[in-house]
């Protein structure tokens, strides 16, 4: 049933792993249901929560606003970065469920690696699927172990290869345990990004969340 708490419109599924649950984000254009048949197929057990970017760029939904295509408004971004936290904070307590591990698709694997940068305590780690680098001077933060994979696209048109290795270093540097992984692929999702996601999560050995 789609929600409304803390300013987004959404969706929970309960799971037996309420411990480790998933934040699902979309890409651009994109919904609260979108991500849902991707979270129940990495993670069958989990908890999914899944809202909807509350911008809207000509009628598509984003989670926060761009200046052009890779050029993000840094301003809006930390803002409405601070507006997730809230919502994953309300949600936490309202459904009863543990810090979640994001999985995010493009402009949400943005606000993803966002997240981690700018309140990290929201987290619990994150899969990055097509992301960017989302500031010019990444904020100081301490990830402290985290546990994130990020899958990259090698012939992906709209995120260079080196902006995503930049992002990898970026969250290595501030003490995340990166695997970040190169697919033969374009911008779009691939079955191979669904083995990898599963197995990651399958593995994890997550550290203690807040």
């Amino acid at each position: 049933m789609t929600q409304d708490n803390a300013g987004f419109i959404h969706r929970f599924e309960p799971g037996p792993d309420t411990a480790r649950p998933l934040l699902l984000l979309h890409g651009t254009g994109g919904d609260e249901t979108d991500l849902l048949p991707l979270g129940r197929t990495v993670a069958p057990e989990a908890a999914l929560l899944a809202p909807r970017g509350a911008v809207s760029e000509n009628g598509m939904p984003r989670f926060f606003r761009r200046l052009a295509e890779g050029v993000f408004d840094e301003a809006d971004l930390r803002r409405r970065t601070g507006d997730l936290a809230a919502f994953v904070a309300a949600s936490r307590t309202r459904y009863g469920i543990g810090a979640p591990v994001a999985l995010g698709f493009s402009n949400g694997a943005n606000i993803a690696a966002s997240l981690l940068l700018l309140r990290p305590e929201t987290l619990a780690g994150a899969v990055l699927i097509r992301p960017m680098v989302p500031f010019a001077e990444p904020p100081a933060a301490d990830l402290a172990g985290r546990p994130v994979l990020i899958l990259s696209g090698a012939m992906d048109p709209i995120v260079p290869a080196e902006n995503a290795r930049r992002l990898a270093q970026q969250l290595t540097a501030a003490g995340a345990r990166v695997e970040h992984r190169i697919l033969p692929a374009g911008h779009g999702l691939s079955q191979a990004d669904l083995g990898l996601a599963l197995n990651w999560l399958r593995g994890l050995a997550l550290p203690e969340a807040a």
